[in-house]
């Protein structure tokens, strides 16, 4: 049995736990298009089972995203980062739609969760960078 001498930084423990809550609030999310698929009077099936498998992909590519950053794969903090600057064009349409309330709060989200996966401590975890001394 090993002991890790060196434990996650703070930075890259949040963008962990922040990809895995994301994951969680998808699913959810495509649970409840799981069930609005199946309850539906009239839909158009291919679209509905479309956005549906969007839904699930996703929260599966954020969950394993953030594994692997937390077994510090530095491969997955590339698509990582992509999938929160998603989140920037999707605010900005949610506050043009009248619905700032979400937009503003999924855009800094995003911009966040960016900070967090390009700063020293992370880079540093995932060996970019100079080793800390």
């Amino acid at each position: 049995m090993t002991i890790d001498s060196d434990p996650l930084p703070g930075t890259l423990r949040a963008a962990v736990l922040l990809l895995r809550a994301q994951a969680v609030a998808l699913g959810l999310i495509a649970v409840w298009l799981i069930r609005a698929d199946l309850t539906a009077d009239t839909t158009d099936l291919t679209s509905a089972l479309l956005v549906t498998v969007f839904a699930v992909g996703g929260a599966v590519a954020l969950w394993a995203l953030g594994g692997a950053l937390s077994r510090r794969r530095a491969g997955a903090r590339a698509p990582a980062i992509v999938l929160q600057l998603m989140l920037l064009p999707v605010g900005w349409f949610m506050i043009e739609g009248g619905m700032g309330w979400l937009g503003v709060p999924l855009m800094a989200l995003g911009i966040g969760m960016a900070g967090l996966l390009v700063s020293g401590p992370t880079n540093r975890a995932l060996g970019f960078g100079e080793p800390a001394r």
